[in-house]
């Protein structure tokens, strides 16, 4: 087995990663996570999906891939010119909403339907109002994260972040999860009825 092989590549995947490339945005997830994503989406048919940084869109790519046409997605993202990146390229799936707002107050602000999928890639929803997006998981609903090893782009205290964001995820009784030592550090939670 190589996982260094990746097949089945998002149609729109290769304009996205040019134009990412081209604005100089060094925030995107991996191919790695992005097929890992696309597999995850996958199991949850007729899901409700969010998710928290949208950047330019090369993981809602993925995360679009896995869903199936009954399916519905949320992207929150606060930079209006990441939006639009992402809105050009995969603006005409009716299954996606785009919302361009801070993640924080949209988190707060939320008052509908629970989600079976949240693919937290931001801060809010991952360091900021934790609990409160954990509380818009449905039970048997994923939460994701990665960058949990220490990246390139990361300030100086961040790594002390991080030990205590998965130190707070560990200790809630109502998920179970999966460190994972691979692409850039993820960890993969279920919700459970408690």
């Amino acid at each position: 087995m190589n996982d260094t092989v990746i097949s089945a590549i998002p149609a729109a995947y290769a304009a996205l990663e040019y134009k990412t490339k081209s604005i100089g945005f060094s925030m995107s997830s991996d191919k790695h996570v992005g097929a890992l994503l696309r597999t995850l989406a996958a199991s949850k048919p007729g899901g409700y999906f969010l998710e928290l940084g949208t950047g330019t869109g090369l993981s809602l790519a993925w995360i679009l891939e896995g869903m199936d046409e009954q399916s519905k997605v949320i992207t929150v993202d606060n930079d209006p010119e990441l939006i639009q990146i992402a809105t050009e390229a995969l603006g005409a799936d009716k299954r996606v909403q785009f919302i361009c707002e801070d993640g924080e107050q949209w988190i707060h602000n939320y008052q509908s339907a629970g989600f079976d999928f949240i693919f937290a890639d931001a801060w809010p929803g991952k360091y900021s109002v934790i609990e409160k997006t954990l509380d818009m998981l449905n039970p048997g609903g994923l939460y994701i994260i990665d960058d949990m090893l220490e990246q390139p782009n990361w300030p100086e205290g961040h790594q002390e972040k991080a030990e205590k964001l998965i130190d707070y995820l560990e200790g809630r009784e109502d998920l179970r999860l999966t460190k994972m030592n691979w692409s850039t550090g993820l960890i993969i939670a279920t919700k459970i009825k408690v």
